[in-house]
């Protein structure tokens, strides 16, 4: 053992693993560098001057920049630390990330007045106006009478006979099926789709009691021309560019995975 303490050999090999360990675990300088460029001054500059309809005072610009560094230094702090990885938030955030680089390259081209044209003619029930009615009711409330249903039928030959106060309007315009189901349920739209125009008609339920119910007007479904749904058409093609995009590029990812355990 004595003989080994004097071996020069083994204060060589010790050395030599002390500068390897250093070299493991002491990180490289260069991250430790943070480099203000011009390109980061002009984007603190322009994001303050969006949000602050002014350019930033000299005082104001050197506080974001020491801003920015101290968020810098804290985010590359908590990535040595390891603190991105098991978390929900960063890793849904970088997935997002990811699917709108994706969606920006697929957008980028401006489409052809044909290629909006075969959208909306392909996808032509989007742009379909509903039928709509115009109507009047009166009401008759449940909790209130002791025979709504009863009420509501005399009153279908006698004007004379009034109805309940109503928390919502009395007469509605040009409003869709869908509009009146939100409105007064399903059951109601429903049934109110069935009546022909003119004269009181029903009694219907709806989700507040009974209704007599006096259809005005009926407006036809109808496919508004392409320059009626032009801005709207273009909207659509683009949203639908970034889904066709963001599922080819994942499943020309997902080839390469090999997926265990399902």
């Amino acid at each position: 053992m004595q003989r080994l303490l004097h071996e020069p050999l083994l204060y060589f090999l010790l050395a030599g693993a002390g500068i390897f360990a250093l070299g493991e675990f002491m990180p490289d300088r260069d991250d430790y560098i943070i480099e203000v460029t011009a390109a980061e001054r002009a984007r603190l500059n322009d994001q303050w001057q969006a949000q602050m309809d002014r350019a930033p005072a000299e005082r104001e610009l050197a506080g974001l920049i020491e801003q920015w560094i101290r968020e810098e230094i804290l985010y590359r702090e908590a990535l040595r630390m390891g603190l991105d990885r098991d978390d929900i938030i960063i890793r849904r955030r970088l997935a997002q990330k990811l699917k709108f680089l994706t969606e920006d390259v697929a957008t980028n081209a401006v489409p052809s007045a044909e290629e909006l044209l075969t959208f909306y003619h392909e996808n032509s029930d989007r742009y379909q106006v509903p039928e709509r009615f115009s109507f009047k009711h009166r009401y008759f409330s449940a909790e209130r009478r002791a025979n709504a249903q009863v009420d509501a039928t005399a009153a279908l030959s006698d004007e004379s006979i009034r109805g309940d106060a109503f928390m919502l309007q009395l007469a509605y315009l040009e409003r869709s099926e869908r509009d009146i189901a939100d409105l007064f349920g399903s059951e109601f739209a429903a049934a109110l789709r069935e009546l022909p125009e003119g004269g009181w008609q029903g009694p219907i339920r709806s989700a507040y009691g009974w209704h007599v119910v006096h259809i005005e007007q009926r407006i036809a479904s109808r496919l508004p021309s392409f320059d009626e749904v032009a801005r709207k058409v273009a909207i659509d093609h683009k949203q639908n560019l970034r889904r066709v995009a963001n599922e080819r590029y994942y499943e020309a990812l997902r080839s390469r995975y090999e997926i265990v355990g399902l």
